[in-house]
């Protein structure tokens, strides 16, 4: 919210010597963020001037020019930057006439840019100075001509201060306002606030007395809501009233235009300036129609099913039953609380003026402003909730400026339709305070806050009765009182304390777990890289699956990404576009890693279909489980990816490229860090390539695969050389831990360690055969390594070698070597039974 001070301080007393910086820091005091300071960036010298004479000379480019005698300063007098009273001016402008009085910026004057005014010659003349026009201040897109001060309605001294004239030395501050407070959006609200951090006087400009307002009569209202959302009517109050024979012509007052534009709203004409210095004054968005556009009286009700309606901006939008819309006896001619329609908005030719001020429900057009993508500053201002009883005061006051500024006059035609405002009073323990916020507060301090933020409070016997006010909808409970007493009072007298946890409090083992994993990456000198969860059905199918079927995905609603609608199946598509990114910026040696969520649908469960259940109530445990049901699994996963080299080239050494044995390397990290074994048996991907990829076990169950990435999908990625890959489902890995593991005592016996070369069929993998030489040699058999798989000369075809590095112990003794043969030959031996296994000569 951008608050221009010179309208700040018609509502509330400032000190004159108060800096911007000062006003911040008191709104600060009270719970709003510092944003920034706006101003006009205009320095002077810019000043009155009054054309004297000009003579008119066609120039050989087919332009012509004025060359004008100006005096910009009181006959006899210096002028502001130092030189004659009258001033020759080269100007382009043809909208004005001699006598006219007129804005000079003279030399050392700079105007927003920057652009700096000095004399320059120009057109055969010296040009001491410009004459302005609205753009060139900041007053506008009027670029077609010079500022003639009687168009304004504005008069001043020859030489006199223009900046000052035209509210261009006004200053505005921006806070930040947190959507709980959407009464702040209003000069109201932050005047109030400032009141409340200064202590200085209030003055309230919606206090006004209901029978001066002089609601009109006569004008048919209608509301028909058969679709209430979550049973609150659409609208609770509905003012309309008419303002005849207006000048849309008439020029917006500069200080109208400065204000506005300081407040970031642009100057679109005095009729719909004025609503729109209404709604940033009171907080309550109006809207003005055309009245002779309209057909018959005004009905508010929902849209019906496929109707369209072309909003301000001309585009035609498809409703939906849910969008609140105003109609006339043609059809819709604005969506509520958001946009006017196209066909009754007020223009250049608008004669007769229907205001409308109205309080609809939040929580109806918050959904209609985001379903169509249309945030306003009065949506905005609706979905954070506006005061009830401010339409009358709201419609009256554009009534007056519209009567006063654009020359129209009052009509009593007008129509109200409102419901009794009841706000219930809540009960605030005495002793809640000072027990939640931690600080002493007194009985007259807590009263004291209440009342000044606008409750009315109630001593009873053992609590106060608190009625909020009706411009903070957001004083629900006792709690959110307490907040208010705290703020007012200084958040800085909350002790800081730190807590003490409570023990046996910190991460779960499946958090540590995963952090252990985590960091074991990160230390084995790969790079996290976090990625969004988006993707294509496409890049599922190809991830997801072994032979590239296509597979149940889940589709988002409203996507961030259009061309990336689904939730990842896998994690491989994210780290193969963070290589792609990164290879672009000539960074192709890559060791990336990443843990996250993945969604894993099952075939023919739907998802998502059941109703969000209402705000500001628990839910029942079947609607719970309801909506956890609608939610596909999500298993957390961890993948790495590596490409190009893990050794640069250097003297003496040639660069060694990343292979699958790396691959390998980073799954042994995440199963050391985990605390499990992890197995590895030849398998097949539809993104890998085919003699190149391991499925990835624990105890015979599968928990992911490593792989080469086949090279027509790296090359779709630009990614040159050889790529891979390896994906682990996280959860399963650390489910498989099992219970807390206990390392085991380091044994003072030496090892014996034997080697075996065994000679199997080549389809047997050796995992398998591994397995059961340990289920054979018994527990002396401490590890089992695989050296060496051979096929050639000396291995019958079919056929292949593998040897294995076998290392025993006892924990109560020094083994024998024939201990350790015998283990060994046992082991060979259910080897054999298994497999066929013989022993390579």
């Amino acid at each position: 919210m951008r608050v221009p001070l010179s309208w700040l301080r018609e509502y509330v007393d400032i000190p004159a010597e108060a800096t911007p910086e000062d006003i911040l820091a008191s709104l600060v005091s009270v719970g709003f963020e510092e944003e920034d300071v706006h101003t006009f960036e205009l320095t002077g010298p810019i000043v009155v001037g009054q054309v004297l004479d000009f003579v008119e000379e066609p120039q050989s480019n087919g332009k012509t020019i004025r060359w004008c005698q100006v005096q910009v300063a009181p006959e006899g007098e210096t002028a502001a930057d130092g030189g004659e009273a009258i001033h020759g001016i080269v100007c382009g402008a043809s909208n004005f006439l001699k006598g006219d009085k007129v804005v000079v910026t003279l030399p050392g004057a700079v105007l927003p840019g920057p652009f700096p005014i000095a004399a320059r010659k120009t057109y055969g003349h010296v040009s001491d100075g410009m004459m302005a026009s609205a753009k060139e201040l900041g007053l506008g897109t009027d670029h077609a001509g010079i500022i003639r001060l009687a168009e304004f309605g504005v008069d001043g001294p020859i030489g006199s201060d223009a900046l000052a004239l035209l509210g261009l030395d006004d200053v505005a501050v921006e806070i930040n306002v947190t959507p709980d407070r959407g009464y702040a959006m209003s000069l109201r609200g932050v005047a109030r606030e400032y009141a409340l951090a200064t202590g200085a006087e209030f003055r309230d400009p919606a206090d006004v007395d209901f029978a001066a307002l002089e609601q009109g009569t006569g004008f048919p209202l209608t509301v028909q809501d058969d679709n209430p959302i979550r049973g609150k009517a659409a609208v609770n109050e509905f003012v309309v009233r008419v303002v005849r024979d207006v000048d849309p012509s008439r020029p917006t007052p500069p200080w109208m235009v400065a204000r506005l534009t300081l407040a970031g709203i642009r100057s679109l004409g005095i009729l719909i300036d004025i609503t729109n210095y209404v709604m940033l004054e009171l907080g309550n968005p109006l809207h003005g129609y055309d009245l002779d556009t309209l057909t018959g009286g005004i009905t508010v009700r929902r849209a019906h099913e496929g109707e369209t309606f072309e909003t301000l901006d001309g585009q035609k939008r498809n409703l939906h039953v849910e969008d609140l819309l105003i109609t006339d006896d043609k059809g819709p001619i604005g969506l509520a609380g958001v946009m006017g329609g196209l066909h009754s908005e007020m223009s250049g030719t608008t004669k007769n003026v229907l205001i409308e001020a109205a309080n609809f429900d939040t929580v109806s057009i918050a959904r209609s402003a985001r379903r169509h993508k249309l945030p306003s500053e009065a949506s905005k201002r609706f979905e954070r909730g506006v005061d009830p009883l401010i339409g009358f005061v709201a419609a009256r006051r554009v009534a007056d400026l519209m009567v006063e500024l654009a020359g129209g006059t009052h009509d009593t035609t007008g129509g109200a339709l409102f419901t009794e405002v009841f706000t219930e009073a809540i009960a605030l323990p005495h002793g809640f305070v000072s027990g939640l916020i931690g600080v002493d507060y007194t009985s007259e301090e807590v009263v004291d806050a209440l009342t000044r933020i606008g409750c009315d409070v109630t001593d009873e016997a053992d609590s106060y009765e608190v009625v909020p006010p009706t411009w903070r909808p957001d004083l629900t409970d006792k709690w959110t009182l307490a907040e208010e007493v705290a703020r007012v009072h200084g958040l800085d007298r909350i002790p800081s304390v730190l807590p003490t946890p409570p023990s046996g409090r910190g991460f779960t083992a499946a958090q540590q777990a995963r952090r252990r994993v985590s960091n074991a990456l990160a230390a084995a000198g790969f790079v996290e890289t976090p990625s969004f969860p988006f993707t294509t059905a496409e890049a599922n199918n190809l991830h997801g699956s072994a032979a590239g079927d296509e597979l149940p995905s889940i589709k988002l609603a409203n996507a961030l990404d259009g061309q990336a609608p689904f939730l990842r199946r896998s994690l491989v598509p994210g780290l193969l576009a963070v290589a792609h990114r990164n290879a672009s910026r000539g960074l192709t040696d890559l060791s990336l890693f990443e843990t996250g969520a993945v969604f894993l649908p099952e075939p023919g469960v739907e998802y998502g279909t059941v109703d969000v259940p209402p705000l500001g109530e628990r839910p029942s445990e079947e609607t719970l489980n309801a909506l956890f049901a609608a939610i596909p699994p999500q298993p957390r996963h961890v993948a790495v990816l590596l490409a190009g080299n893990i050794a640069p080239k250097q003297p003496g050494r040639a660069a060694e490229a990343a292979g699958l044995a790396e691959a390998l390397d980073a799954v042994r990290v995440i199963a050391a860090a985990a605390g499990v074994q992890i197995d590895v048996v030849q398998g097949q991907r539809a993104a890998l390539h085919p003699g190149r990829t391991g499925l990835l076990s624990i105890n015979g169950t599968t928990v992911g695969y490593v792989g080469e990435v086949l090279p027509a999908v790296a090359e779709e990625a630009d990614l040159h050389g050889r790529v891979v890959v390896a994906e682990l489902d996280l959860d399963a890995v650390i489910d498989a831990v099992g219970a807390l593991q206990v390392a085991e005592n380091l044994s003072s016996f030496p090892a014996a360690t034997q080697d075996v070369s065994l000679i199997v069929p080549a389809e047997v993998p050796a995992v398998e055969v591994a397995a059961a030489l340990v289920a054979g040699a018994g527990d002396l058999l401490e590890s089992t390594r695989l050296v060496d798989d051979y096929r050639g000369q000396g291995v019958d075809e079919g056929s292949k070698s593998l040897t294995f590095a076998l290392r025993f112990r006892a924990g109560d003794r020094t083994l024998t070597a024939a201990e350790a043969t015998e283990a060994k030959l046992a082991g060979v031996t259910v080897a054999a039974e298994k497999f066929g296994a013989q022993i390579r000569d």
